[in-house]
């Protein structure tokens, strides 16, 4: 796991840092709809699931900007995490409890989608919070409420200062004006991710499902 160390004193967001986190200690979160009308087609052809290519899309955008990289090391020093890997959730129908499983990104989502389904074999039935072990610490975490379609969701984190990493929560898709719609909510730090950086990801989420197996 290589976190490369930002010299705040010479960063160029050191003022925004500082306000966001000492002054003004601010998250936010934004919900979307993305158009997954093709992706779902493309799935459908080559026989992929829909969650776990979802989860590589996520991956594949969080890995490609360091706003969406950024953490503490255990020293409390700010750096960039140069891989992150997808840790999700998993619903348990028997006691309606959820789990959290995470899986090693690849950049190609076959090898991935490959990856997951080993994890989903080996952990699955195992009803910790936490369902397999050794979460990295260059882990970012997805969730998803799949029997509802919403229009907005916050995270309260009364305590979210030391926490700079993005969260992501998916919702039911749905059908509007003849395309597929999946609403998902983007929550980040606004100490080192402001809305331009937030809409460039969504933009750059948007062009890897158009085209997930290139």
């Amino acid at each position: 796991m290589s976190f490369k160390l930002i010299n705040q004193s010479a960063w160029h967001r050191k003022q925004y840092f500082t306000h966001y986190t000492e002054t003004v200690p601010c998250t936010y979160s934004m919900t979307i709809d993305l158009d997954i009308t093709g992706f779902l087609q493309t799935l459908k052809r080559r026989n992929f699931k829909f969650y776990p290519a979802i989860i590589h899309a996520i991956a594949r955008t969080v890995n490609q900007y360091e706003e969406f990289r950024m953490a503490f090391d255990p020293e409390d020093n700010l750096g960039v995490f140069e891989l992150m890997h997808p840790a999700y959730t998993i619903f348990h129908q028997d006691d309606e409890t959820f789990s959290s499983i995470w899986t090693e990104y690849h950049e190609s989502l076959v090898v991935f989608y490959q990856s997951y389904l080993k994890d989903i074999a080996q952990f699955s039935t195992n009803k910790d919070l936490f369902a397999k072990p050794h979460l990295p610490e260059n882990a970012f975490h997805i969730s998803s409420i799949p029997w509802l379609s919403f229009l907005g969701f916050n995270l309260n984190l009364p305590q979210s200062g030391d926490y700079l990493l993005p969260i992501f929560t998916l919702g039911k898709y749905h059908e509007q004006n003849a395309k597929t719609l999946l609403p998902i909510s983007i929550q980040v730090h606004h100490a080192v991710c402001d809305g331009f950086h937030l809409s460039r990801f969504v933009q750059s989420l948007q062009t890897f499902i158009n085209d997930p197996l290139p």
